[in-house]
Protein backbone atom coordinates (compact mmCIF):
# COMPACT_ATOMS: atom_id res chain seq x y z
CA UNK A 1 0.00 0.00 0.00
CA UNK A 2 1.29 3.75 -1.11
CA UNK A 3 2.12 5.72 1.66
CA UNK A 4 1.59 9.53 1.09
CA UNK A 5 2.99 12.63 2.60
CA UNK A 6 1.98 16.34 2.50
CA UNK A 7 4.02 18.87 0.30
CA UNK A 8 3.32 22.48 -0.75
CA UNK A 9 4.01 24.93 -3.46
CA UNK A 10 4.59 27.53 -0.68
CA UNK A 11 4.77 30.64 -2.90
CA UNK A 12 1.43 30.63 -3.58
CA UNK A 13 0.91 31.75 0.00
CA UNK A 14 3.55 34.44 -0.04
CA UNK A 15 6.47 35.76 -2.24
CA UNK A 16 8.80 36.61 0.98
CA UNK A 17 10.45 33.06 1.61
CA UNK A 18 10.48 33.46 4.85
CA UNK A 19 6.95 33.92 4.91
CA UNK A 20 6.58 30.56 3.19
CA UNK A 21 8.73 29.29 5.61
CA UNK A 22 6.47 30.41 8.54
CA UNK A 23 3.20 29.04 6.50
CA UNK A 24 5.03 26.15 6.18
CA UNK A 25 5.81 26.01 10.03
CA UNK A 26 1.98 27.50 10.56
CA UNK A 27 0.12 24.53 9.01
CA UNK A 28 2.28 22.03 10.10
CA UNK A 29 3.51 21.42 6.38
CA UNK A 30 7.08 19.47 7.01
CA UNK A 31 7.88 19.38 3.26
CA UNK A 32 7.94 22.01 0.39
CA UNK A 33 8.27 21.79 -3.31
CA UNK A 34 10.69 24.86 -3.73
CA UNK A 35 10.15 27.12 -6.97
CA UNK A 36 10.05 30.93 -6.68
CA UNK A 37 12.41 32.41 -3.48
CA UNK A 38 12.02 35.88 -3.18
CA UNK A 39 10.20 35.98 -6.54
CA UNK A 40 13.26 34.81 -8.08
CA UNK A 41 13.16 31.09 -9.59
CA UNK A 42 14.89 28.75 -8.08
CA UNK A 43 17.03 27.58 -11.44
CA UNK A 44 18.34 31.29 -11.70
CA UNK A 45 19.95 31.50 -8.16
CA UNK A 46 23.33 32.15 -7.38
CA UNK A 47 25.71 30.09 -4.90
CA UNK A 48 25.10 32.39 -1.86
CA UNK A 49 22.15 32.66 -2.67
CA UNK A 50 21.64 28.67 -2.42
CA UNK A 51 23.12 28.85 0.54
CA UNK A 52 21.22 31.20 2.34
CA UNK A 53 17.86 28.93 0.92
CA UNK A 54 19.61 26.07 2.92
CA UNK A 55 20.13 27.79 6.06
CA UNK A 56 16.61 28.95 6.54
CA UNK A 57 15.60 26.06 5.77
CA UNK A 58 17.31 24.49 8.28
CA UNK A 59 16.17 26.76 10.57
CA UNK A 60 12.13 25.91 10.10
CA UNK A 61 12.88 22.48 9.72
CA UNK A 62 11.39 22.46 6.08
CA UNK A 63 12.43 19.75 4.04
CA UNK A 64 12.55 19.88 0.44
CA UNK A 65 10.32 17.40 -1.73
CA UNK A 66 11.39 18.26 -4.49
CA UNK A 67 12.08 21.35 -7.13
CA UNK A 68 9.59 22.78 -9.24
CA UNK A 69 11.55 23.82 -12.22
CA UNK A 70 10.80 25.21 -15.53
CA UNK A 71 13.47 22.88 -17.14
CA UNK A 72 11.58 22.04 -20.97
CA UNK A 73 8.89 24.75 -20.57
CA UNK A 74 10.06 26.16 -23.45
CA UNK A 75 9.83 26.08 -27.55
CA UNK A 76 11.54 24.17 -29.49
CA UNK A 77 12.54 27.18 -31.07
CA UNK A 78 14.27 28.32 -28.39
CA UNK A 79 18.03 27.92 -27.52
CA UNK A 80 18.70 25.05 -26.06
CA UNK A 81 22.21 25.16 -25.10
CA UNK A 82 21.19 28.10 -22.82
CA UNK A 83 18.55 25.60 -21.09
CA UNK A 84 21.25 23.33 -20.45
CA UNK A 85 23.09 25.55 -18.89
CA UNK A 86 20.43 26.34 -16.95
CA UNK A 87 19.96 22.44 -16.06
CA UNK A 88 23.15 22.39 -14.83
CA UNK A 89 23.26 25.21 -12.38
CA UNK A 90 19.88 24.02 -10.96
CA UNK A 91 21.28 20.10 -10.77
CA UNK A 92 23.91 21.77 -8.82
CA UNK A 93 21.66 23.44 -6.49
CA UNK A 94 19.54 20.28 -5.98
CA UNK A 95 22.71 18.52 -4.60
CA UNK A 96 23.60 21.74 -2.26
CA UNK A 97 20.07 21.29 -0.88
CA UNK A 98 20.40 17.03 -0.84
CA UNK A 99 17.31 17.29 -3.24
CA UNK A 100 16.28 14.30 -5.81
CA UNK A 101 12.88 14.91 -7.75
CA UNK A 102 13.29 18.03 -10.12
CA UNK A 103 9.27 18.54 -11.77
CA UNK A 104 9.91 19.17 -15.54
CA UNK A 105 8.30 19.42 -19.01
CA UNK A 106 8.31 18.48 -22.56
CA UNK A 107 8.43 21.56 -24.66
CA UNK A 108 6.07 23.62 -26.47
CA UNK A 109 5.83 23.15 -29.82
CA UNK A 110 7.53 24.88 -33.44
CA UNK A 111 5.56 27.92 -33.89
CA UNK A 112 2.84 27.70 -35.71
CA UNK A 113 3.52 23.39 -36.12
CA UNK A 114 2.25 20.71 -34.12
CA UNK A 115 4.31 18.08 -32.36
CA UNK A 116 3.31 15.18 -35.80
CA UNK A 117 6.61 16.20 -37.07
CA UNK A 118 9.33 16.96 -34.42
CA UNK A 119 8.20 13.91 -32.25
CA UNK A 120 12.08 12.69 -32.34
CA UNK A 121 13.40 16.47 -31.53
CA UNK A 122 11.35 16.04 -28.31
CA UNK A 123 12.82 12.90 -27.63
CA UNK A 124 16.29 14.17 -28.60
CA UNK A 125 16.73 17.33 -26.32
CA UNK A 126 14.74 15.01 -23.35
CA UNK A 127 17.45 12.85 -23.61
CA UNK A 128 19.86 15.63 -23.05
CA UNK A 129 18.53 16.62 -20.27
CA UNK A 130 17.87 13.12 -18.43
CA UNK A 131 21.72 11.88 -19.84
CA UNK A 132 22.57 15.64 -17.88
CA UNK A 133 20.63 15.07 -15.22
CA UNK A 134 22.31 11.47 -14.69
CA UNK A 135 25.65 12.92 -14.21
CA UNK A 136 24.81 15.22 -10.98
CA UNK A 137 22.17 11.91 -9.32
CA UNK A 138 18.93 13.66 -9.83
CA UNK A 139 16.11 12.17 -11.34
CA UNK A 140 13.59 14.43 -13.78
CA UNK A 141 9.57 14.04 -13.32
CA UNK A 142 7.90 15.27 -16.21
CA UNK A 143 4.33 17.00 -15.49
CA UNK A 144 1.56 17.00 -17.93
CA UNK A 145 0.79 20.73 -19.00
CA UNK A 146 -1.28 22.15 -21.62
CA UNK A 147 -0.08 22.90 -25.23
CA UNK A 148 3.30 20.70 -24.72
CA UNK A 149 4.47 17.17 -26.06
CA UNK A 150 3.31 14.95 -22.90
CA UNK A 151 0.12 17.30 -22.51
CA UNK A 152 -2.12 13.85 -22.95
CA UNK A 153 -1.95 10.96 -21.10
CA UNK A 154 -0.89 8.70 -24.14
CA UNK A 155 1.72 11.13 -24.77
CA UNK A 156 2.95 11.22 -21.00
CA UNK A 157 3.47 7.04 -21.84
CA UNK A 158 5.22 7.26 -24.87
CA UNK A 159 7.78 9.73 -22.39
CA UNK A 160 8.23 7.12 -19.47
CA UNK A 161 8.78 4.11 -22.11
CA UNK A 162 11.18 6.36 -24.17
CA UNK A 163 13.37 6.25 -21.19
CA UNK A 164 11.74 3.54 -18.51
CA UNK A 165 13.19 4.22 -15.43
CA UNK A 166 15.34 7.01 -16.32
CA UNK A 167 12.38 9.55 -15.78
CA UNK A 168 9.12 9.92 -13.76
CA UNK A 169 5.86 10.86 -13.86
CA UNK A 170 4.12 13.91 -11.93
CA UNK A 171 0.67 13.31 -12.28
CA UNK A 172 -1.60 16.43 -12.51
CA UNK A 173 -4.81 15.52 -12.11
CA UNK A 174 -6.29 19.25 -12.90
CA UNK A 175 -4.25 19.35 -16.09
CA UNK A 176 -5.50 16.60 -17.75
CA UNK A 177 -9.08 17.97 -16.54
CA UNK A 178 -8.35 21.87 -18.22
CA UNK A 179 -6.73 19.96 -21.04
CA UNK A 180 -10.14 17.81 -21.95
CA UNK A 181 -8.57 14.04 -20.57
CA UNK A 182 -9.86 11.77 -18.01
CA UNK A 183 -7.29 12.07 -15.22
CA UNK A 184 -9.27 8.70 -13.62
CA UNK A 185 -10.26 5.83 -14.50
CA UNK A 186 -8.14 6.42 -17.89
CA UNK A 187 -5.46 8.59 -16.61
CA UNK A 188 -4.01 6.92 -13.41
CA UNK A 189 -4.58 3.50 -15.36
CA UNK A 190 -2.13 4.74 -18.17
CA UNK A 191 0.42 5.72 -16.33
CA UNK A 192 0.13 4.29 -12.90
CA UNK A 193 3.44 2.51 -12.63
CA UNK A 194 5.75 5.84 -13.52
CA UNK A 195 3.92 8.06 -11.11
CA UNK A 196 6.49 9.68 -8.53
CA UNK A 197 3.98 11.80 -6.72
CA UNK A 198 0.68 13.63 -7.25
CA UNK A 199 0.71 17.52 -8.15
CA UNK A 200 -3.22 17.91 -6.23
CA UNK A 201 -5.04 20.75 -8.13
CA UNK A 202 -8.73 20.18 -9.25
CA UNK A 203 -10.76 21.64 -11.92
CA UNK A 204 -13.68 21.79 -14.33
CA UNK A 205 -13.98 21.02 -18.05
CA UNK A 206 -15.49 24.36 -18.76
CA UNK A 207 -12.04 25.70 -17.88
CA UNK A 208 -11.73 26.52 -14.27
CA UNK A 209 -9.47 25.99 -11.18
CA UNK A 210 -11.21 25.23 -8.59
CA UNK A 211 -10.64 23.98 -4.52
CA UNK A 212 -9.64 20.27 -4.60
CA UNK A 213 -12.55 18.46 -4.14
CA UNK A 214 -14.73 20.55 -5.94
CA UNK A 215 -14.08 20.33 -9.25
CA UNK A 216 -14.12 17.33 -12.00
CA UNK A 217 -10.62 16.14 -11.22
CA UNK A 218 -11.84 12.69 -9.38
CA UNK A 219 -8.79 13.70 -6.63
CA UNK A 220 -10.56 11.16 -3.82
CA UNK A 221 -11.04 8.42 -6.16
CA UNK A 222 -7.34 8.64 -7.64
CA UNK A 223 -5.79 8.87 -4.70
CA UNK A 224 -7.82 5.97 -3.01
CA UNK A 225 -7.01 3.84 -5.66
CA UNK A 226 -3.51 4.81 -6.31
CA UNK A 227 -2.87 3.72 -2.70
CA UNK A 228 -4.71 0.24 -2.58
CA UNK A 229 -1.49 -0.56 -5.02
Amino acid sequence: MAKFLLSAFADEYADSFIEQLEGLQRFGIKYSELRFIDKKNIADLNAAEVNDVKSKLDFYGITPSAIGSPLGKISLDDDFNAHLEKAKNLFVTANKLKVKNIRMFSFYPHENKDFSESENEVFEKLEKLIALSEEYGVTLCHENEAKIYGESPENCLKIMKQFEGRIKCVFDMGNFVLDGFKPYPDGLNTLRNYIEYFHIKDSLYAGAIVPAGKGEANIKEILADYKKG
